[in-house]
């Protein structure tokens, strides 16, 4: 029997695939990009809860304050605190109309938001803030309506 070269060739197909050194430069390319993506996780998460809580205390108890404050005269006073917005106070329930909102949520970190009327920082409105990642409140770190007042105003 005889082959030609051609026949030969055929038959006998080169190995193909990848080498130990190829596999290993793609699974350290990996390795660090997974690296990557896990130590910036940290800081985007932290930035999105931020995100959350200011646009809580800026946009997301505008509506329902101001409907309270159209039905009652003026804003809940710091002790009936944002608690009026679900359940009426005791002294003013023939005026109240609400509720205003299902339930007062909590801020990203499980903390409640804080609420004053008048406000310190937005004298003729309300305050309302969050305590921030360190849950203290009145350190640089809280998240509040007036940064947005103030900026809004500038």
């Amino acid at each position: 029997m005889s082959y030609s070269f051609r026949t030969l060739r055929r038959r006998a197909p080169r190995a193909r695939g990848f080498t130990l050194l190829e596999i290993m430069v793609v699974l350290a390319i990996i390795g660090l990009l997974v690296g990557l993506a896990v130590g910036n996780f940290d800081r985007i998460f932290r930035n999105a809860e931020e995100s959350i809580a200011s646009t809580q205390v800026s946009t997301s108890f505008s509506t329902p304050l101001m409907a309270y404050r159209m039905n009652m005269g003026d804003y809940p006073s710091t002790a009936e605190g944002l608690q009026a917005l679900v359940t009426a106070p005791g002294n003013k329930s023939d005026r109240w109309r609400g509720p205003y909102m299902d339930k007062i949520q909590l801020d990203p970190w499980k903390e409640p938001y804080q609420y004053a009327y008048p406000g310190k920082r937005n004298k003729d409105k309300y305050d309302i803030w969050s305590k921030g990642p360190d849950k203290q409140d009145g350190t640089a770190d809280d998240i509040g309506n007036w940064a947005t007042d103030s900026a809004a105003a500038k």
